[in-house]
């Protein structure tokens, strides 16, 4: 739950009440029939949460894997397969909402900055009714502070930290509300973030052995090479056209830039890596949204569109997948004169996104006896993919073997990929006692999805792929010289909701919920045309929870059990040539309880915990040919209770906050600690083996400040114990293939010492 702190009375403590709109109405959290998580303002500024990795420490029912910011992939309830996240793979199974516009993108979550941010809730369990695709295991919604006509508000923020091992870093925000008429306002909010670097690029060489060719990264050498300068703004403008309707414009952008590599390499030291080309991220996106609220008698209407564009240019080292290369094709790698080569690669993609979505819903009163929710969505998504593998350090590849028209380039993809899905959705409830109600929903989908375009090599180097299967005549497509791809995929279907709850009084309940979720199905993206698009997978959901308080609001303690079953999930593995293939796997259940707790032990003490207890696994073997199950060394098997990857048995968090009087000042001290179970670091038995467990770890937050009149002062430090957690493991390519050069662990950020000052008006 994590919610808010105990209310300030002068008698005893209470908690506050926590207000959410997980099912598309504003509603009291404890009466509402869902396992919700919710971080709120004031607990998000208490964590010093600026971003994703930041707030998902703190909901013990997420869990994700990450290639460095921007490209995170999360997931809930330990529904995840591993190998997601391919621009040419399966949707997210977590959906991902910006107030009341969809933000979900293919490759990686928008790391919105977390500032005058007024909650996070995320909604655990296939949410598929009310959310529909890609929210299959659950939703994460980030809910910003809107404008207020009723009065000027202001505030800013600035902090400056260490990071042990690495270099200083810095944050300064700000936000102004404006009232401009007695019924209209505007919100301005902005940030400047600069996170320091503790990943050190340390002296490497390799030898290419074909030709003997050395190669080192003397000019990349670099410390703290790892920084992030993320920028951005929201500007949001509401007009209360009359007392029955609201407009509210938003427009809200953001600019990260990502320097060097997130991960380092055990075998090369502590935080150390080798790189030999440079690794840089751009990643900038800017949403336009509309939400139009009224009545019309007594029914609420909303209307909630929005415009999403997105554009990331990245460069990153392919080094250790070209000594593997090397081996076996070294001798391919030419001059124009003829002569061997350095055949080192690297790439340089260019993805660019746009997203459309329309929703358009009414509501009857919350004090009918009947009520319902229901309406209809639109969304149409484009991914523009170009990926370029250069092979241009010296003497660049022949002009011959070279991509037509991209000199140097061995290999090219230049895609486009179109996702469009349409529903129709409601949800009944009736009140059959005055403690009873049932709760029935259905969303009828259909989803049309498409995947065309270039990729391969030139012919002369390979006609396996590229330009010797390209359709004839010779079309340009985009850049690229030919056309070697056009899949579509459409399908339809339902996922529907039962609930039942039950109320022993206002302050406890219990409820029964039977729910579905759904993934849409796509292209498979393959030279040979053999393999067939993949299918929806479905997750779903039975589940058992409760929502209680007690001893006059001071203690709550909400928590579900839930079994779910995970029918023909999508799986994305390396086949030749390193393509990501997708299959539709088999099926696998998922057993689990998440529990939340939030205590106001006294005025000043206030206590929160969360747990997540999973135990997820395949109930059917997973092989790619069955003509090799019985082999245990068959890189593409897992057999039949085999442990889902990434995601813990046991994750937990625990706060405690306790506030005290310094003089004329208010003062706080806060201890956290998370705790992360063991994970595998792939489904495949043989990968798991091969890239080893990534081990359970504990982390520890401290902070102590100040308060008086608006202004705060705070000293902070993260991290306190400086543990190397491994927060994903991965090796370049596939992992039989790169992992004898180097596999790779991505750490959470080292010990952080900052301070922060603040005032709000």
């Amino acid at each position: 739950m994590h919610p808010t702190h105990a209310a300030d009375t002068s008698e005893t403590a209470t908690l506050e009440e926590v207000v959410v709109t997980a099912q598309k109405r504003t509603e009291n959290l404890q009466d509402v029939p869902i396992s919700i998580q919710t971080l709120s303002t004031a607990r998000l500024e208490e964590l010093h949460v600026t971003n994703f990795d930041d707030y998902v420490k703190f909901l013990p029912s997420v869990s994700f894997q990450s290639a460095g910011p921007s490209f995170e992939h999360t997931y809930i309830r330990g529904v995840v397969s591993g190998g997601d996240g391919n621009h040419s793979g399966s949707l997210p199974s977590v959906g991902m909402y910006l107030d009341e516009q969809p933000v979900t993108t293919i490759d990686g979550n928008l790391d919105i900055h977390i500032y005058d941010i007024q909650r996070v809730e995320v909604l655990n369990g296939p949410q598929g009714t009310l959310y529909g695709a890609s929210s299959e295991s659950g939703t994460i919604r980030i809910i910003t502070n809107k404008p207020d006509p009723s009065g000027f508000k202001a505030g800013y923020d600035v902090e400056g930290n260490s990071v042990d091992h690495g270099g200083n870093g810095y944050t300064v925000e700000g936000f102004v509300n404006l009232p401009l008429t007695a019924n209209s306002a505007v919100r301005l909010v902005g940030w400047d973030e600069h996170k320091a670097g503790y990943i050190a690029n340390v002296p490497g060489s390799v030898v290419f052995p074909t030709g003997n060719i050395p190669f080192n990264n003397a000019a990349l050498v670099k410390k703290d090479f790892n920084d992030v300068d993320t920028r951005g703004g929201r500007a949001a403008l509401k007009v209360d056209l009359n007392d029955s309707w609201t407009i509210t414009p938003t427009i809200m952008g953001q600019d990260t830039q990502v320097n060097g590599n997130f991960a380092y390499n055990p075998a090369v030291g502590d935080l150390k890596i080798q790189q030999y080309f440079p690794e840089t991220v751009h990643d900038s996106w800017v949403q336009s949204s509309l939400t139009v609220e009224g009545k019309i008698s007594n029914f609420d209407i909303v209307y909630a569109g929005a415009y999403l564009t997105r554009n990331t240019h990245e460069s990153s080292d392919y080094t250790d997948y070209s000594l593997f290369y090397d081996n076996a094709y070294g001798a391919y790698f030419v001059d124009n004169a003829g002569n061997l080569i350095n055949d080192a690669q690297h790439i340089v993609g260019r993805d660019h996104y746009t997203k459309i979505s329309n929703e358009l819903r009414v509501s009857s009163p919350k004090e009918y006896p009947f009520r319902f929710v229901g309406g209809v969505f639109f969304q149409r998504q484009v991914h523009e993919i170009l990926q370029d593998y250069l092979v241009n350090n010296g003497d660049p590849l022949a002009d011959s073997l070279s991509v037509p028209g991209w000199p140097g380039t061995l290999w090219l993809t230049d895609q486009e990929r179109v996702d469009r899905d349409s529903a129709v959705f409601g949800e009944f409830s009736y009140d059959i006692l005055q403690n009873l109600t049932a709760n029935a929903g259905i969303r009828y989908f259909r989803y049309d999805n498409t995947l065309q375009g270039f990729y391969g090599f030139n012919a002369n180097y390979s006609a396996s792929e590229g330009t010797g299967t390209c359709f004839t005549p010779f079309v340009p497509f985009h850049g690229a010289p030919c056309q070697d791809l056009n899949g579509r995929t459409s399908d339809s279907g339902t996922s529907p909701k039962l609930n039942l709850t039950y109320k022993f009084d206002k302050d406890h309940m219990i409820y029964v919920t039977y729910s579905k979720g759904f993934r849409p199905g796509g292209v498979n993206r393959n030279g040979g045309g053999t393999l067939p698009p993949y299918k929806p997978d479905f997750l779903t959901n039975y589940e058992f929870g409760w929502k209680t308080a007690w001893d006059d609001n001071r203690f709550r303690f909400n928590g579900a059990f839930f079994v779910e079953k995970w029918k023909d999930f999508q799986f994305s593995y390396l086949g030749p040539n390193a393509l990501t293939i997708i299959a539709n796997a088999g099926q696998a259940e998922i057993k689990g309880v998440e529990t939340d707790l939030e205590f106001a032990a006294t005025q000043n003490l206030t206590l929160t915990a969360g747990l997540s207890l999973l135990d997820a696994k395949l109930t059917q073997t997973y092989c790619a040919d069955p003509t090799q199950c019985g082999d245990p060394g068959y890189e593409q098997y897992a057999p039949s209770g085999t442990k889902l990857p990434v995601v813990p048995k046991f994750k937990g968090d625990i706060t405690a906050r306790y506030t005290f009087p310094v003089g004329s000042f208010k003062g706080n001290v806060q201890g956290s600690a998370v705790y992360v179970g063991a994970r595998s670091a792939d489904l495949r038995q043989v990968a798991a083996q091969l890239l080893g467990e990534e081990p359970a770890y504990t982390v520890a937050d401290f902070s102590a400040g100040l308060e008086k009149n608006g202004l705060t002062a705070e000293l902070f430090v993260s991290n306190a114990f400086d543990k190397r957690a491994v927060l994903d493991r991965y090796s370049e390519c596939d992992v039989q293939q790169c992992g004898a050069v180097a596999i790779y662990n991505l750490p959470n950020q080292p010990r952080t010492i900052g301070v922060k000052f603040g005032q709000k008006f």
